[in-house]
């Protein structure tokens, strides 16, 4: 399949365009041959004698598309590798621009360059899908009913919200995370703030501390999320809700693996790179 066919699909799905103004990540392909909103090169822009060149770039096939949480230079390392034309990540390399390419900037893009691998990021977009993001995947597995959109961001959101239809136990809900969420033996930290039995849950995996309050007005009885703040502490107490910090990495692995499968039903070859941090 063509590398802006591919980036054209995901872009659709995901509503890339959406996030445009509120994310600090340059989402979509980030590095390679097509243009950033997927779409081919055309040759016409080519210069006489370089029209072949074009077309090379404009026609650039993928096969093999490595998924991973983090863009790094062990992921694109490992992907290239393994053979990968693309490397699709929820974290990429470029937030806000490119300055200078020097140092780790420098580190993590030569790899890409060297074994002409692409790469194609989606962090906001795919934190708040209602089916492959990283929220709707944590609330499947907490098996959360009556979800609904959480956490606004504009006029989009990047979380889900949803309820336990039999509740738990904070301990018992902190040992269902800590059973299925790659950790890294650290666990899952929990301010132990709420009521006794927990039925409403609100989530937005990663750093999530800024949604607190609107978890506390949606009234949740526990906001799930994956790294803190300190003003958490003291906010979870005054608002009375149980607050699980169950890492950032473990927290947003759904979305690429939904994306993997998505994409492996288009026929392509597809690796999963679990890179965990234990953050």
């Amino acid at each position: 399949m063509d590398l802006s066919e591919v980036c054209a699909r995901l872009d659709d799905r995901l509503r890339t365009d959406a996030y445009a103004d509120l994310d600090a990540s340059a989402n979509g392909l980030q590095v390679g041959p097509a243009r950033p909103d997927g779409t081919a090169r055309a040759d016409e822009t080519a210069q006489p004698g370089e029209a072949d060149r074009s077309s090379n770039a404009a026609g650039r096939e993928v096969e093999h598309v490595v998924f991973a949480v983090d863009a790094a230079v062990e992921t694109a390392e490992r992907a290239a590798a393994a053979g990968a034309d693309l490397l699709v990540t929820h974290h990429g390399l470029v937030w806000g621009g490119l300055d200078r390419l020097t140092g780790r900037t420098h580190d993590r893009l030569a790899p890409l360059f060297e074994h002409d691998l692409a790469l194609y990021v989606s962090h906001l977009p795919l934190d708040g899908h209602p089916e492959l993001g990283n929220a709707a995947g944590l609330c499947e597995l907490l098996g959360l009913e009556d979800r609904a959109p959480f956490g606004e961001l504009g006029p989009e959101f990047v979380g889900r919200r949803g309820r336990l239809p039999s509740g738990l136990g904070v301990g018992e809900l902190r040992a269902l995370l800590e059973a299925n969420l790659d950790h890294a033996g650290r666990g899952v930290q929990v301010l132990d703030s709420g009521p006794e039995r927990v039925e409403e849950i609100a989530v937005v995996t990663g750093s999530g501390a800024d949604w607190l309050d609107e978890a506390a007005a949606a009234g949740a009885d526990a906001f799930v999320t994956g790294e803190g703040k300190g003003k958490l502490y003291h906010e979870a107490g005054e608002s009375g809700l149980h607050v699980l910090l169950a890492g950032h990495y473990a927290t947003e692995t759904f979305g690429v693996r939904a994306l993997e499968a998505v994409i492996a039903g288009w026929g392509l070859e597809t690796t999963f790179l679990d890179v965990p941090t234990g953050l």
